[in-house]
């Protein structure tokens, strides 16, 4: 049953054309049956003709059915052709036209006029009741003709509006489902951008403690090999944690969400900077530490972005500072947020890295920064320190503004 419904559905035209020849045939058996009595009743035929053309295609064509039909009413008026069961295509075009959606609103509202004053017009050309001379009684018979002609109307310009209306849900629906998946894409891009970011920071850290401890444990090697051993402890230490590190972020990518795991490690925080400066300090840098305030638990973006800003500026202040190079770092706890700043008196670091955007053809540090910051809806300065070395200063607010 479904099928037939489906194909029905396919092949409107073909629909309209099995009415349309049902229509025709019942007609033209009550001419010919009249015109025995009646010879002028076969001026019917051209008008059967045309209403039935009217109903097979007024789906395809609709506006010039609708002229058709206008053109039959007329000339049945004229030619003084009656009524017949044919004239019932008046009523489905009067609906066809209503329901139409590329039909102008214009030409809907004429032919609902055209459809109104054709019981008039018929009482004028073939007389009203006969029955009766009552001005009123004919009136209201008039008045009952026009009823299936507003009905017509009001029932397709009702199926008109509900059709408009569903198409704009349907289109609403796409659109809502295009800005989804846009917005899907802009969080997996944000996703792919954070995990980046986190990336960046281990490895180039990590990294970079583990080669200045290794061209130093080279250089003392045959001289201090205590020393040698403290520093190769230390590399190895380093490679544990930034491996854990590795490992916990590319089990989120692998699952979406961390996993427990001896191996894996918590995110940084803020009590942990104090245990990144003791581990630069170990790899040869000198850091001075202070912290302003009264320490209290933090947003957790708030701590890790707090954590890797100081971790960032140290290793840049190791790559760029030169070798005699000192940092410090400060943290200030507001009543509303946190004060960061990082300062060396090395070399500072190349005009690109700090303007441009912050690319520093080997990675994307500052800008890794500048997007942790406007994530938690703080503000980054970054740039040479007046009397030589470079700065770092941030203001992590406890809420985004």
């Amino acid at each position: 049953m479904q099928r037939l419904y489906d194909f029905l559905r396919r092949h409107p035209t073909g629909v309209d054309s099995f009415w349309a020849a049902m229509l025709v045939g019942i007609t033209m058996l009550e001419v010919v049956e009249s015109a025995s009595t009646t010879p002028h009743r076969l001026l019917a035929v051209p008008s059967v003709l045309a209403l039935g053309l009217v109903v097979a295609l007024r789906r395809r064509w609709t506006v010039p059915m609708f002229w058709v039909a206008l053109g039959t009413g007329l000339y049945q008026l004229l030619a003084g052709v009656e009524v017949h069961s044919a004239d019932c295509a008046m009523l489905v075009i009067l609906f066809t036209v209503a329901s139409a959606a590329d039909v102008p609103r214009r030409l809907s509202r004429f032919a609902l006029v055209s459809g109104l004053a054709a019981a008039p017009l018929y009482g004028l050309r073939f007389g009203f009741d006969k029955s009766t001379t009552d001005s009123t009684q004919n009136v209201l018979f008039a008045l009952f003709l026009m009823v299936p002609f507003a009905l017509a109307w009001v029932l397709g310009d009702s199926l008109r509006t509900r059709r408009a209306y569903y198409a704009q849900l349907v289109e609403r629906n796409q659109r809502l489902e295009k800005e989804r998946e846009a917005q899907a894409k802009v969080a997996v891009a944000a996703e792919r951008a954070r995990i980046a970011r986190e990336l960046h920071d281990v490895v180039a850290h990590n990294v970079s403690v583990m080669v200045v401890q290794a061209d130093g444990a080279a250089y003392v090697m045959d001289v201090a090999p205590e020393q040698a051993k403290e520093a190769l402890q230390t590399i190895s230490g380093t490679g544990r944690q930034a491996l854990a590190e590795m490992r916990r972020l590319l089990g989120v990518l692998r699952t979406g969400e961390p996993q427990e795991s001896e191996d894996y490690v918590p995110q940084p925080d803020v009590e942990q900077i104090e245990v990144l400066v003791e581990q630069v300090r170990a790899a040869g840098l000198a850091v001075d530490f202070e912290v302003e305030g009264a320490p209290r638990q933090l947003p957790s973006g708030v701590e890790l972005t707090a954590y890797r800003i100081v971790q960032e500026a140290l290793t840049n202040t190791r790559k760029h500072g030169g070798p005699d190079a000192k940092a410090s770092v400060r943290l200030v706890y507001f009543d509303d947020g946190l004060g960061l700043l990082v300062e060396d008196d090395g070399r500072g670091a190349a005009h690109e890295l700090y303007e441009d955007g912050g690319a520093d053809g080997a990675g994307h540090g500052l800008i890794g920064m500048r997007e942790r910051v406007g994530m938690v809806g703080g503000t980054l300065e970054a740039g040479p320190r007046p009397g030589g070395g470079f700065r770092i200063s941030a203001l992590l607010p406890l809420k985004k503004r």
